[in-house]
């Protein structure tokens, strides 16, 4: 593997451009404002794998955004690696509080921030760059076949009837993903399990106009005021969601499987000091690392309604709005999760009120074995690179897809991710470390050549 590390090093100037000028673009799937930039952003990908060395690359077109698609067959009795990841990128808000502008990449820290750093374009972009390195050194050890996708954010609405009408295209061994984390920069881990999810939207009317709140406060019901009433009551003195039949699927973990899971490396201090707060908080009588991870949450991730202008307006508002979403663990169907809040929404509201539910998109939970080939391949990679062998771990996000990928291709997914839980996806100052984004780099050949080994 020399040849292919000398490439690398000496190709790391270009690599990191390269990846700053796919972060300038603002890929946000969830804005039709930037769908022009979301497909440029498509199209970039697809031009660079065609450049890495890809055979028949193409943005094969959906209802929705295109997938690019690309592959490197060598021969058709090699295993062949699926690589998916996404190109699409959260919105940026609020943009005030980012300390430099979303989509105009710093590098400060040994770390790049941007929207999209780490989540996903740093890490899909990745497995280009390590494609590419194999190529130009002749070491690729098996079949390649890429799908990014630029929906991921919205929901991959699209990515199942292309899954669906492409078996065959899409036919392979494994599929291997990075979006994820690793524990440390020094202690390497492998997702083996995700939570699945439900995002619904709800809508609270009370009168048929914002009203006057000294005419009409005290005697017409505030939406604002009830919604927060509602949502209030979804929880009990113990933190726990009071939806009825929302725990009925859900296995407890057993004494020995809860140990194993809070073994890995945790300081509560220093997890505390970082998000800067003074406790902990959810529900009774689980641990932090078991609360992300292996147990079902609730959570208002918007909420608003009348006036959030500049100064004062007295105003009773007629209408106030949430995004909830819910994070679900094995066992758990989003669909009935989805249903189970809508009966009860509509159930505690008052009559003061009306109530409309839209769910947006979920997803399902699922856990990855650790005893089968393709694991101990990307375990085997990861200890090369960190001098460490890599701890399974369960992450507390979602990745619907990989589900829909086991029940639509017959495949399991490896989830190899680079990131650190402290890289601000989602959030303002989103950052990737450089470090990680070349530990990928050079990790993913390894995988491909212990996982083509008989």
């Amino acid at each position: 593997m020399n040849t292919l590390n000398n490439y690398i090093e000496g190709q790391k100037e270009r690599f990191l451009e390269e990846l700053i000028d796919l972060l300038k673009i603002p890929s946000i799937s969830a804005d039709s404002k930037y769908s022009g930039d979301v497909v440029r952003t498509a199209e970039v990908v697809a031009k660079r794998l065609t450049e890495a060395g890809a055979d028949n690359v193409e943005l094969c077109e959906t209802k929705g955004y295109p997938i690019v698609y690309g592959e490197k067959i060598l021969d058709a009795n090699l295993p062949t690696v699926l690589v998916y990841g996404h190109y699409d990128v959260q919105p940026p808000d609020p943009l005030d509080l980012w300390d430099s502008p979303p989509f105009e990449p710093v590098i400060k820290d040994e770390k790049i921030y941007a929207r999209g750093a780490c989540d996903d374009k740093g890490q899909m972009y990745m497995h280009v760059k390590a494609f590419e390195a194999m190529m130009k050194t002749n070491t690729l050890t098996c079949n390649v076949k890429f799908m990014i996708e630029g929906e991921e954010e919205v929901g991959s609405d699209n990515l199942e009837l292309f899954v669906k009408s492409n078996k065959e295209k899409l036919k392979a061994d494994i599929i291997l993903i990075s979006d994820t984390a690793i524990i440390a920069n020094d202690i390497p881990s492998i997702t083996v399990g995700l939570r699945g999810m439900s995002y619904v939207e709800v809508e609270v009317t009370g009168p048929n106009r914002d009203l006057h709140s000294g005419v009409y406060g005290g005697a017409v019901g505030n939406p604002i005021n009830i919604l927060s009433k509602m949502i209030a009551s979804m929880f009990d003195e113990n933190n726990h969601i009071t939806i009825p039949g929302f725990y009925d699927d859900v296995v407890d973990l057993t004494d020995d499987e809860r140990a194993a899971l809070n073994s890995a490396p945790f300081s509560l201090e220093e997890y505390k000091d970082d998000l800067e707060v003074g406790a902990v908080y959810g529900e009774d009588g689980y641990t932090t690392i078991e609360r992300t991870s292996t147990r079902p949450t609730l959570d208002v991730n918007g909420i608003w309604g009348g006036y959030i202008g500049e100064g004062a307006k007295t105003v009773l508002p007629s209408k106030a709005y949430a995004k909830i979403s819910m994070r679900l663990v094995p066992n758990q169907s989003s669909d009935k999760i989805t249903e189970l809040f809508t009966k009860h929404f509509e159930s505690i509201a008052p009559k003061s009120v009306k109530v409309k539910v839209t769910p947006h998109h979920g997803g399902e939970p699922l856990v990855i074995p650790t005893n089968f080939k393709a694991y101990q391949a990307a375990s085997r990679a990861m200890e090369d690179t960190f001098g460490k062998t890599p701890i399974p771990v369960r992450g507390g996000g979602s990745i619907p897809i990989v589900a829909l990928f086991e029940k639509e291709l017959g495949l399991k997914s490896i989830l190899m991710g680079f990131g650190l839980d402290s890289d601000a996806i989602h959030s303002p100052n989103e950052h990737y470390g450089i470090f990680n984004y070349f530990k990928g780099i050079e990790t993913i050949p390894l995988f491909y050549k212990y996982f083509s080994e008989n």
